[in-house]
């Protein structure tokens, strides 16, 4: 569930006074998502979301993820816009914790993904590089190669109960994405774009959402963590076609550097080290019955044995011609 503050509707009728939203009508909380409490509000201006950040979102972060969002949805791209209070702020005060309103979104997410979704999704995050490129606020990726190393610390004298071996197969992955590629494009990426992440209306993406992982790192990466969250059938097998349509659009828009090509077997690797060690770090520190979602780590360390037997980029569905 995502709705770890519980709000009256009194505190928020407080809080809205400070937004031209007009007069609330209702609201309810979003069941979905993991990091944050998040609400559907209708006013009388419309729907809106609004959005408590909890432990794992830094304040100081807020201003780089709600400009991103403005300025992306200046350029063209289709994602919340935050909307500013009367003093012209867009980060407000609710429940003692920092709170936002953004502007809702129409569509669906899909769950299970077709090749037309996957290419889709590939051209709208290579729409989203493009657009990002002149964002002038910077922001480090919070889970780089060096906090998984951190996060590993902590759960690798446990991680043989999630599965006996467990700690040895992670400590080759952490060797092999020792050699991180260091001379690739970089930009903003999105970090995060699972597919409930995306909604689509009649077949096209209607919206980008969730950029409270957005940072500065290599593009392919983003393209790299697309590839594991969209391409991946239910049984952990790689679906190659998702893969080909998935960066055939992207390539529609921004086609990939030689070395970009060359470094996904490794970036997909490293991709699903990190999703797989924030997932193993909840599993075994967060109780049982606790309110944060806790996540399987072994659909990601499924997705690490597939990598590890990659031979070359075509595999992922590249066309290396």
């Amino acid at each position: 569930m995502a709705v770890y503050t519980d709000i009256s509707e009194e505190e928020l009728g407080a809080f809205l006074r400070d937004y031209p939203v007009g007069r609330l009508l209702s609201y309810k909380g979003i069941a979905e998502g993991t990091e944050n409490s998040n609400y559907l509000l209708h006013t009388s201006e419309g729907a809106f979301i609004l959005t408590l950040y909890e432990r794992r979102v830094e304040a100081a972060d807020l201003p780089f993820f709600l400009g991103l969002m403005e300025h992306l949805a200046k350029k063209g791209v289709s994602c919340p816009l935050p909307v500013r209070r009367q003093d012209g702020e867009t980060i407000g005060t609710l429940a003692g914790r920092p709170a936002a309103l953004i502007t809702f979104l129409e569509g669906m997410w899909v769950r299970k993904p077709t090749p037309q979704h996957c290419r889709e999704v590939g051209r709208a995050l290579a729409e989203l590089h493009a657009a990002a490129a002149d964002f002038p606020m910077t922001r480090a990726n919070a889970l780089s190669p060096a906090q998984w190393l951190r996060l590993w610390e902590l759960c690798k004298a446990r991680a043989d109960e999630v599965e006996p071996g467990l700690a040895r197969e992670v400590e080759a992955d952490l060797a092999a994405v020792d050699r991180w590629p260091q001379h690739l494009p970089v930009g903003v990426i999105h970090a995060d774009l699972f597919p409930d992440n995306v909604f689509f209306l009649g077949g096209r993406v209607s919206g980008l959402i969730d950029f409270y992982f957005a940072c500065n790192d290599l593009l392919a990466y983003d393209i790299a963590t697309c590839l594991n969250a969209w391409c991946f059938e239910k049984d952990i097998s790689y679906n190659v076609t998702k893969g080909a349509a998935l960066l055939a659009g992207y390539q529609s828009v921004r086609p990939l550097k030689p070395g970009e090509v060359a470094a996904l077997p490794l970036l997909a690797r490293g991709s699903a080290l990190r999703f797989m060690l924030t997932r193993l770090y909840d599993w075994l520190t967060i109780p049982d019955g606790a309110l944060v979602n806790k996540r399987d780590p072994m659909e990601y360390v499924r997705r690490l044995r597939f990598h590890r037997r990659i031979t070359g980029p075509g595999e992922y569905g590249v066309d290396l011609a």
